[in-house]
């Protein structure tokens, strides 16, 4: 049986320099389309650089003590692309435009045919963690409602439409990720916060469309974006008091950078509840255990410990290595100091 208040990240670690352009990647919005000029290693190499990047945030996340951990999502150019430009009836070769959550016109795929999953995209990063560590793992996909708003939808024409095929996408990855050994699923919603008119309108029924018989342990991710990226970040979330609607076992959320009134959290009283308690601001330094056991027990105000899981806020990529585990220590540490005041 688990401890109360185990650790998690929300998706995903810093890359190594030698692995990809770090300062390109920072330099620019994450992309939807693929980015194949970020990484440093020649093409006949990269999976096997790649697997080797991944088990050494693998292991940094098993010595920093964390307890549910990702692969670091190292094989990744951002956390949306590598899924959704795997589709079929994504036309790669000329990307549209849409809109960012910062108001910025960005390329993205273009639909241009039915979408189909036609094959497995995450199987076997899933495989790979799964034979390299014993600890409780998770997968992160991009939900169906984000991927319908990071694409120009030039078949559909109708963005429920486009996100419900989505949605059976993500609904045949899902059950093959639980079937390659991952214990917990995430579906990634930033643009639930971003197009929250739009949420109302068909986000939970697409994402309980993608969602639908699963009997593993899931969890919907929603956030204000990167820290690195998106610097206006208000202090309340517009959309997640619906999420109870959502047919996840957990609602991950990010509250550290900007200080979210957790009150909102009572609201979510039938899910257990991923809560960042770590800011990944750039500017912000390691914290100091005190201070995030502080943030924990804001938390625990509002919130079971047999329902609260701690995690970092999202955007670790952009961090610097160190600075990244040792934020990670510093929350493995905050959560056994108030684990034990229990």
């Amino acid at each position: 049986m688990q401890d109360p208040l185990p650790t998690t990240v929300v998706g995903s670690y810093p890359q190594p320099d030698w692995l990809v352009d770090r300062a390109m990647l920072g330099s620019r919005l994450p992309p939807r389309t693929r980015a194949l000029e970020i990484w440093r290693v020649a093409s006949e190499y990269l999976e096997q650089a790649q697997d080797d990047a991944t088990v050494l945030a693998i292991r940094d996340m098993e010595r920093a003590g964390i307890d549910i951990i990702t692969d670091g999502e190292i094989r990744r150019e951002s956390y949306s692309n590598r899924f959704a430009t795997a589709l079929e009836g994504m036309d790669l070769d000329n990307p549209g435009t849409a809109l960012d959550r910062t108001g910025h016109p960005n390329p993205v795929p273009r639909v241009v045919g039915p979408i189909r999953r036609t094959r497995p995209v995450e199987v076997r990063d899933v495989e790979f963690l799964r034979a390299t560590t014993t600890r409780t793992i998770k997968a992160t996909l991009p939900g169906p409602f984000t991927m319908s708003q990071q694409a120009q939808d030039d078949f559909y024409h109708d963005e429920e439409e486009l996100a419900m095929a989505l949605a059976e996408a993500v609904n045949a990855e899902v059950r093959d990720l639980f079937a390659a050994g991952a214990d917990v699923v995430q579906l990634d919603e930033p643009y639930l916060q971003a197009r929250a008119d739009k949420a109302r309108r068909f986000a939970i029924k697409a994402i309980n469309r993608a969602l639908s018989g699963i009997a593993g342990t899931t969890a919907l991710h929603t956030c204000f974006g990167y820290a690195h990226i998106v610097h206006s970040r208000p202090n309340g979330y517009p959309f997640l008091e619906p999420l109870a609607d959502v047919d996840v076992r957990q609602i991950s959320m990010e509250s550290a950078q900007q200080n979210v009134d957790l009150s909102v959290l009572k609201s979510l009283s039938n899910k257990t509840l991923i809560v960042g308690v770590i800011d990944l601001s750039d500017e912000s330094p390691v914290e100091d255990v005190d201070a995030v056991a502080a943030r924990i027990r804001n938390a625990l105000q509002f919130v079971d410990a047999e329902r609260l899981i701690l995690a970092p806020d999202c955007g670790m990529k952009y961090l610097p290595r160190p600075k990244a585990f040792g934020k990670l220590t510093a929350l493995a540490r905050a959560a056994a100091k108030v684990r034990a005041e229990l």
